[in-house]
């Protein structure tokens, strides 16, 4: 059984001659927090958006839940929650008043559901609170509140932490986590904040004039960005042997001259001192690795602004 709940296949879209997404080629599987990360303009929106049918491709394919022809994407979209951009709602209802008149707009009949979106976001208690009175902490809750609030299998999000302050990221971060655990939610989350995706995302598709530059589970990408101890040295295999018999180091590799140590980073004195001391001559010691702000600018062609 094929576990892919997005699938896109060269899928491209132009307005005129400029091309907001081309050939890009991805896969969301099943239960997956998978992040879209892109600066402003990259073409993570337009992307979404027709993803969840509100503009259409150019060219390529697009399969959701297996779904590939007109009618089966229609019922496949129904089965999932969004929320692109920033959330429209009538400002003179309140949080409640506003998911009402969706819902009976949808035709749907369980107003439990209402009661259950709010508390899932934190806005039960909102009472009559008028939406233009909203932060816009309480305005981005009440979005998700509307995207969840059919109970969807697969939800995606349209940068929904810009402008948040800490607490209020938080919040929507514990929100996500808890659909995806607890409920077995898809998450497609776009943003250009790699830091706060990283809390959350199982892995990520990085995103760059209109074209993918890079697919990678979250694990790797770890890996890839990790912080390590190198230390340069006259003897590499004297030194390893010192690592190994006299600190009891195991997880290092050597490179050359070089020593390349992923435990016990703190203890620079530590290692210095027993190398000197059997003789190995350091020539310098340093902390190395990027973060994945860095390993995103470098992957992006140092951050330049795309149009």
């Amino acid at each position: 059984m094929d576990d892919a709940v997005v699938e896109t296949r060269a899928i491209g879209k132009r307005y005129g001659r400029f091309e907001a997404v081309s050939e890009l080629s991805f896969r969301v599987e099943r239960g997956e927090i998978f992040a879209l990360v892109g600066q402003n303009g990259a073409g993570k929106t337009t992307l979404l958006k027709i993803l969840c049918g509100l503009t259409p491709a150019t060219s390529g394919g697009l399969e959701l839940f297996g779904e590939s022809a007109e009618r089966g994407l229609a019922k496949a979209r129904a089965r999932t929650g969004a929320m692109i951009e920033t959330p429209g709602f009538l400002p003179y209802l309140s949080a409640r008043e506003n998911l009402e008149y969706c819902r009976i707009q949808r035709g749907d009949a369980d107003r439990g559901e209402t009661d259950a979106a709010l508390r899932l976001v934190g806005l039960e208690g909102a009472g009559r609170k008028k939406f233009r009175q909203f932060s816009l902490g309480m305005k981005q809750r009440l979005g998700l509140a509307l995207a969840v609030m059919d109970g969807p299998e697969l939800l995606i999000l349209d940068e929904p932490i810009n402008g948040l302050d800490p607490m209020g990221i938080k919040e929507f971060r514990d929100i996500i986590l808890k659909l995806n655990r607890e409920k077995g939610t898809t998450v497609l989350i776009s943003s250009h904040i790699l830091g706060e995706l990283s809390q959350i995302a199982t892995a990520y598709g990085f995103i760059d004039g209109g074209k993918l530059v890079e697919h990678i589970g979250a694990q790797a990408l770890r890996e890839k960005c990790r912080s390590y101890l190198r230390i340069d040295v006259d003897d590499a295999q004297r030194a390893s042997r010192t690592l190994r018999e006299k600190l009891g180091v195991t997880k290092f590799a050597a490179e050359g001259n070089t020593l390349r140590i992923d435990e016990r980073m703190d203890e620079p004195a530590a290692f210095v001192k027993a190398l000197v001391e059997d003789g190995t001559a350091v020539c310098q010691v340093r902390r190395a690795g990027i973060s994945l702000e860095q390993y995103f600018i470098g992957l992006v062609g140092g951050g330049k602004e795309n149009a």
